[in-house]
């Protein structure tokens, strides 16, 4: 009988944790403030087409990361230019598929827009030996910076990878995109910004 008592009230701190965990994850989810400024909607011809909205610009908040030598690189040191912003790892399947549309668009728009493609590194799953070595062995040629003390992801609220923010030459989030890039959206996102 003590057994059976002990398997019972197991089951029911079982089932009370996962009730806990499920009002937790909702109540988080809720509260995050998850910034979509451009929706792509289908209009008549099924061609994707852009809305940016203006009223939900914020501005772009500072933060430290790390560039492979291990200096100090502030997001307020490009004060004045547009910025694509992109988090990554090298483990993220999506992050990875992303990369060349990214490394073909600095290519051609290097003289006009920063990118600040920054690694979050934490230390175990990603570390920056992992990312600088993806980013070589890959032949990228766009500039990546490390979040070594999760300034960026804390800063962002980044849940989940990849994420995209577009940034105007004012310093403002136009637009905040998770999820994969191709190469079509990131030329309308790029267009965003550009002068």
């Amino acid at each position: 009988m003590n057994t059976k008592r002990k398997t019972i009230l197991g089951i029911l701190i079982f089932v009370a944790f996962l009730g806990i965990a499920s009002f937790a994850y909702s109540t988080l989810t809720n509260n995050y403030k998850q910034t979509k400024d451009i929706q792509i909607t289908k209009n008549s011809d099924e061609q994707d087409e852009y809305e940016d909205n203006e009223n939900k610009k914020y501005p772009a908040p500072n933060f430290t990361v790390f560039d492979k030598q291990g200096n100090k690189v502030k997001l307020s040191d490009f004060a004045g230019k547009p910025i694509i912003l992109n988090f990554w790892a090298s483990w993220c399947p999506p992050c990875r598929s992303e990369m060349p549309h990214f490394n073909k668009a600095y290519a051609t728009e290097k003289d006009n827009i920063v990118f600040m493609m920054v690694d979050l590194v934490d230390g175990q799953r990603e570390t920056q030996a992992k990312g600088q070595k993806y980013v070589q062995d890959q032949g990228y040629d766009f500039p990546v910076y490390f979040d070594n003390e999760q300034q960026g992801l804390n800063t962002y609220r980044i849940s989940s990878i990849p994420t995209t923010l577009i940034i105007d030459s004012a310093g403002n989030v136009v637009a905040e995109y998770q999820g994969a890039f191709d190469e079509k959206t990131l030329a309308k996102a790029i267009n965003l910004i550009k002068h």
